[in-house]
């Protein structure tokens, strides 16, 4: 099963939420751990694994051979995305708009137009404690992320428990890192930036005809308008995380928040029930308490 671990902003809390579901649940079943957050990937910091194998990542860019080009345009009209222009010159290409479709190869009457690699990020594996690990880091300046996402993701397993660590919001990286999911948990916290973002994320994923549910990070903290929503809309609210300082003090020295709280282990390990009767009743969800 695949459980994407996304937010509608950042700072919720969805880093925690996926590190501390891999940790808590390594020990009963096969777990991978796929960090898609590939701006800011921070994974590392709390599962602390043993980095074993990099690989480079990149993205087919044309490249014009000018002596072959006669100007037509084709190339320019194809693509979507602006990368390459031609106004009745050679084309100008814009590597960090090109998204590697290879339509404007196809296009070129006279052959003109072949690709070359632009290296974008790096995606690293390894493990620890039976977890494998997977990571994306996307170099500084590039600017698109899901193809490096997508490179993360063909590292899944085709057995076992894989948990995806998403980029938060709703855009394309997001799309990317959630699509083939079997599952969506939607991380919030219960203040009035957290429900605004809330509501963008349920559309997101109801859009795509995901089946989804929600944790509340520092439920306590705030007020219940959060809860009210998913009532009222009918989300399924599946775990309630407390504002516990001890949570707080072990992310900061980088510890996993389960080492310091008994009870979240607890309840991840019903959550994960939870959404496995889900998915098999395709719907219909209980409620795991801490």
């Amino acid at each position: 099963m695949i459980v994407a671990v996304a937010s509608g902003k950042g700072g919720t809390g969805k880093t925690t939420v996926a590190v501390s579901m891999a940790l808590a649940l390594s020990a009963h079943e096969k777990v991978t751990l796929l960090d898609c957050d590939v701006e800011e990937p921070n994974c590392h910091i709390f599962v602390k694994p043993e980095i074993q194998k990099r690989e480079l990542v990149g993205v087919p860019v044309p490249v014009v051979d000018e002596t072959k080009c006669n100007a037509c345009g084709e190339c320019g009209r194809i693509c979507q995305y602006h990368a390459i222009v031609s106004l009745k010159t050679n084309p100008l290409v814009f590597p960090e708009l090109c998204h590697g479709c290879g339509g404007c190869a196809k296009v070129c009457p006279t052959g003109a137009i072949t690709e070359t690699e632009n290296e974008i990020g790096v995606v690293e594996t390894g493990s620890r404690d039976g977890i494998e690990f997977v990571q994306g880091r996307l170099n500084n300046g590039q600017p698109m992320s899901p193809p490096l996402i997508r490179a993360v993701k063909r590292h899944a397993p085709p057995d076992g428990l894989t948990i995806i660590d998403c980029p938060p919001g709703t855009s394309c990286p997001v799309i990317a890192a959630i699509r083939g999911s079997d599952y969506v948990l939607l991380v919030t916290e219960p203040t009035p930036f957290g429900l605004h973002d809330l509501k963008l994320a349920v559309e997101t994923v109801r859009q795509l005809k995901m089946p989804f549910g929600v944790v509340i990070n520092r439920a306590d903290a705030g007020d219940g308008r959060v809860a009210d929503h998913c009532r009222d809309e009918n989300i399924p609210a599946l775990l309630e995380i407390p504002d516990d300082r001890r949570i707080a003090e072990a992310y900061s020295r980088g510890q996993a928040a389960i080492e310091a709280s008994p009870q979240l282990k607890t309840g991840i390990e019903r959550l994960l029930q939870t959404i496995q009767q889900s998915v098999k009743q395709k719907g219909t969800t209980l409620h795991a308490d801490l």
